[in-house]
């Protein structure tokens, strides 16, 4: 899927985001419901305007959002896993940055696997942030 147009995400993304957010949470056992499906549209739509959030296709089968100012990645969820989407979408924040950092859930290896094939490296593992309870990583990627 290398050749998915990835633009800027806008309101109309958000159910389409909120949509794949929600199934990845349905559809991993480990991964506890901390919040409502209402409550992740809501937390999406909240954070479009301060964050720089992409989203792959047309339909959308993936986005990723990236705090601009501490540079963290605070979610990349992809329809389906193993088609270049994950990727596409990271080689677009990568460009132009130097660094970059995120956390992934320690039960999460394929997350875990896919960050590191990107280049980035744990840099230390800690309690989950509020409201989620799952044990978290956090790795960073440089240039």
């Amino acid at each position: 899927m290398t050749d998915a147009a990835v633009r800027r995400a806008g309101p109309v993304d958000v159910p389409a985001m909120a949509a794949i957010a929600n199934a990845w949470v349905d559809e991993t056992d480990w991964m506890p419901r901390d919040m409502p499906p209402e409550g992740i549209t809501r937390f999406i739509r909240d954070a479009l305007p301060e964050r720089e959030i992409w989203v792959a296709g047309e339909p959308v089968c993936g986005y990723l959002s990236l705090d601009p100012v501490t540079l963290r990645i605070g979610a990349l969820y992809v329809r389906e896993r193993g088609r270049g989407v994950g990727k596409t979408l990271m080689d677009r924040v990568k460009d132009g940055r130097d660094m970059l950092w995120l956390h992934t859930h320690v039960p999460n290896l394929d997350a875990q696997r896919f960050y590191r094939r990107e280049g980035f490296a744990e840099v230390s593992r800690h309690a989950a942030e509020p409201p989620e309870t799952v044990p978290e990583i956090r790795m960073e990627w440089r240039r």
